[in-house]
């Protein structure tokens, strides 16, 4: 029994030795299985990465390429622009010396095209028609048989422009500007556009030159609006037509800012004087003998018409009718009670001074040389004659002009 026992327990030793031998070597190949599945998890990562690495070698390979190849486009379209603007810089300047030789080549026509006109005195604004011409002077005759007594020993005529000065430019294209052609006071006055009812007075021509617009200058109400661009101021009052269907004349202090008086212009069936400004129906202007009104009636529809105004009481002293034609005429202005009509073309061109009229007959229109203004940028919407200072204040195109005048004697013509 003993034997048999001791033999059983050492078969269970050997058995137990065994079991533990089978798990050991169980654990031993879970081991193995375990990091070979570990490092080809790993491996695969490896991999995974590798190939991630080599498609952004790739790409910033690609952006290199397409980096390099367009900075050389580019730098190719800079040598193409460069010689571009080099064509044209020389096209520029060939161009240039083109134009300045066309425009001394203008000049010259120009000037020639001048001396001829005075050379051969044309007289547009005076109809061919001999009987027409004769029906205009018995007519004057019949109308002005009272002779007009002049109010001043002035005996001035214009012979030429001598000077433009541009002092600035300050509203729209029509409009009109003037000192006091009465007195002495310096004060300078803007009227912009027509159907307005507000004027700007300066102190000054420098205030009104060194201004920023109307900063510098006084508003001044007016009670109704102005039609045209005709108006006057002559010893410190207003002179305009009053805007509406009935053609009246408004005298406007300037001192007191209140109407003085008012009339009814005595013309019947009145026209635009001027075709080219057909805003303007009365011209009011002032000269050393005083104030005129300008004008046209359907009885004289194809000529600018005179008439003398008491500017104390806005009577009419007299009328006449003048050969100078509206069609073509832009403005007009009175000196020495000669009046000049200035013409121009529907497309802008040189004004010029083609008609005039002398009341007291010192002065015919065929002694009368024709007068060509400096170049300048369009029509006049206003002339205004200054006796004290023998200048013209013109509005052109928003521009504000003087122009000095060159004077001579009647008698000398």
């Amino acid at each position: 029994m003993r034997a048999f026992a001791f033999a059983s327990a050492h078969t269970q030793r050997r058995l137990g030795a065994l079991r533990l031998s089978a798990m050991m070597r169980t654990l031993h190949l879970a081991v193995v299985l375990l990091c070979g599945l570990a490092a080809a998890q790993q491996q695969a990562l490896m991999d995974y990465l590798e190939r991630r690495l080599l498609a952004i070698e790739d790409r910033i390979s690609l952006w290199h390429e397409q980096t390099s190849r367009y900075t050389s486009e580019l730098r190719e379209f800079k040598q193409q622009m460069v010689a571009q603007l080099e064509g044209l810089d020389k096209n520029k300047e060939a161009l240039r010396t083109e134009l300045d030789s066309v425009g001394a080549r203008v000049d010259r026509v120009e000037r020639e095209m001048d001396f001829l006109e005075t050379q051969n005195g044309a007289q547009p604004c005076v109809d061919v028609d001999d009987k027409l011409v004769e029906q205009q002077v018995t007519v004057a005759k019949e109308r002005n048989k009272a002779k007009y007594a002049k109010l001043t020993d002035c005996s001035d005529m214009i012979s030429s422009i001598k000077a433009m000065k541009i002092l600035k430019r300050m509203g729209g294209s029509k409009g009109m500007w003037t000192k006091d052609m009465g007195s002495s006071s310096g004060k300078v006055y803007i009227f912009n556009s027509t159907g307005e009812d507000t004027l700007y007075e300066f102190s000054s021509v420098r205030d009104f030159t060194s201004s920023q617009g109307t900063s510098a200058a006084s508003a001044i109400q007016l009670p109704s609006a102005w039609g045209g661009m005709g108006h006057a101021v002559y010893n410190n009052h207003l002179y305009y037509v009053k805007d509406g269907e009935e053609i009246r004349l408004v005298k406007f202090d300037l001192q007191k800012s209140m109407v003085v008086d008012s009339a009814v212009f005595p013309a019947k069936d009145q026209l635009p004087v001027y075709t080219l400004n057909p805003e303007t129906y009365i011209d009011l202007a002032a000269d050393e003998e005083g104030l005129w009104a300008i004008y046209a009636t359907k009885e004289n529809e194809n000529h600018v018409s005179l008439a003398k105004v008491d500017p104390k009481t806005l009577a009419i002293e007299q009328m006449w009718d003048t050969p100078c034609q509206r069609e073509n005429a832009e403005a007009a202005f009175v000196v020495c009670g000669t009046v000049y009509v200035v013409y121009n073309s529907k497309l802008p061109s040189r004004s010029r001074i083609q008609c005039v009229f002398d009341v007291s007959d010192m002065v015919t229109n065929d002694d009368a040389p024709t007068v060509y203004f400096p170049k300048r940028y369009g029509t006049h919407s206003s002339l205004k004659y200054s006796p004290l200072e023998q200048l013209l204040y013109a509005w052109d195109d928003g521009y504000q002009i003087l122009y000095k005048l060159q004077m001579k004697k009647k008698l000398d013509v």
